[in-house]
């Protein structure tokens, strides 16, 4: 078991942001985290990095409180996937992968041989090696997705946390990007990812937690306490689930009081 969320709290000032929130990222599991903008997604995500210290409750990341890891001891532990945003210097594709073997060098020292090796190992892992050497600001929103995920497997941590990583990609890059995630849990990775298409979740997860005003709404197998109503708490939308050949599809209700 990777991460282990008890009880957290978290306020900035006086605005509560987080209350009570508690569940468990399993290795060899996908867990989704759900919930409209404002439910605490995001600062859930920041505590859990380390970047926000301030909390109540404990976070325990292989058995060890988290507060109690230098950042360097937490980078080996937990690597974080961030949306794709626009890049303004022109690294290749490469030297994006191997920023994600410095935590484990002295804080002058350059990656070598070694941690090439890593970082080209991760590219073809995921199917991008022949990306190696092009400029990471030249690439398509989908294939810079999945530099990042090989710059957090060069980073050699068993956890990995993903921030939305399929915003602002298109149909069949979303697709591909969960599909390497869920491939990853497979592989015994801890894999936690927000989304706001609760689809991504019933589709891909073997977990969810849905945050909803800092609380949790639900958690759990995704076919259990997916339905209807929640999507209704969440986003105020109606919405059947509707059996397919390929599993469950969410539809919103058209022209039913949603907007």
């Amino acid at each position: 078991m990777s991460i282990v969320v008890e009880q957290l709290h978290f306020a900035y000032g006086q605005r509560s942001v987080l209350r009570g929130v508690s569940f468990s990222a399993e290795d060899g599991r996908l867990l989704a985290v759900l919930g409209p903008n404002g439910a605490g997604k995001t600062t859930l995500f920041r505590c859990i990095l380390g970047l926000m210290s301030r909390y109540e409750g404990r976070i325990l990341v292989d058995g060890t409180d988290a507060r109690t890891l230098p950042a360097r001891a937490l980078a080996h532990r937990i690597a974080y996937i961030p949306q794709v945003h626009g890049q303004a210097f022109s690294y290749s594709v490469l030297e994006m992968v191997l920023m994600g073997t410095t935590h484990g060098l002295s804080p002058l020292a350059v990656p070598k041989e070694k941690e090439k090796a890593a970082g080209l190992a991760a590219l073809e892992r995921l199917g991008i090696a022949q990306l190696a050497q092009k400029p990471f600001s030249k690439l398509s929103g989908g294939e810079q997705q999945l530099v990042l995920i090989a710059r957090a497997l060069a980073q050699a941590a068993h956890t990995l946390v993903m921030d939305e990583p399929t915003a602002s990609l298109d149909y069949g890059n979303q697709v591909r990007v969960l599909e390497h995630a869920r491939a990853l849990a497979r592989e015994g990775y801890a894999v936690v990812f927000s989304t706001h298409n609760p689809q991504h979740a019933l589709s891909y997860a073997d977990g969810v937690l849905a945050l909803l005003e800092g609380e949790t709404a639900a958690l759990g197998d995704p076919s259990e306490v997916m339905d209807a109503a929640l999507l209704y708490r969440l986003y105020g939308v109606h919405t059947e689930f509707l059996k397919t050949g390929s599993g469950i599809l969410i539809a919103p209700r058209v022209g039913e009081g949603n907007a």
